[in-house]
């Protein structure tokens, strides 16, 4: 499937009926809406939980939209410790995730080392679609930025290696930085 036939991100979960589930693998992002948040939690250690700042209200508006239909969202985080600053701003806003009705998992990468996993964050679909995420080294987006799959093998792939990261992933809740 190419990049010119597939729809936006939105569109996307708004297509999920059962399951959407993300992994995310990387230590460091860098992607552009959130550098201002993340420079400035690197420099006072502040964060802002206001569900209406940033990115967040096109984010949590399509999280409620497909939690509206039933469809379970999971997100998965492999991290590697002790956290960057960056896990430590992404742990530190992740109730703004729980609060829109994500469930979120930490596993710290030692505890992953004999778990298939593919080379690339994705999110699942509905155990038939995965969309992997392509980043730079620095952490940005990379050109291009993803891509759609449907290959069986791929899609199984990733439905196993989510599924491994969940059952051994600690809740929020209970995983501190």
């Amino acid at each position: 499937m190419s990049q010119n036939s597939v729809p936006d991100f939105a569109e996307l979960l708004g297509g999920a009926q059962h399951t959407a589930v993300h992994l995310e693998m990387r230590d460091v992002y860098g992607v552009g809406d959130e550098v201002e948040e993340i420079d400035r939690f690197t420099r006072t250690g502040q964060i802002t939980l206001d569900p209406t700042a940033s990115f967040w209200p096109e984010w949590l508006g399509i999280v409620k939209d497909t939690l509206a239909r039933g469809v379970v969202m999971r997100r998965a985080r492999i991290v590697s410790e002790p956290v960057t600053d960056y896990i430590r701003w992404e742990h530190a806003v992740t109730p703004l995730n729980l609060g829109a009705g994500e469930q979120v998992r930490w596993l710290p990468r030692r505890h992953a080392s004999d778990i298939p996993l593919p080379g690339n964050d994705f999110w699942l679909i509905d155990d038939r679609l995965a969309v992997f995420h392509f980043f730079t080294g620095g952490g940005d987006w990379a050109d291009p930025g993803f891509e759609f799959t449907e290959d069986p093998a791929a899609v199984n792939l990733c439905a196993a290696a989510f599924e491994a990261v969940w059952e051994r992933g600690i809740p929020h809740e209970k995983y501190t930085v």
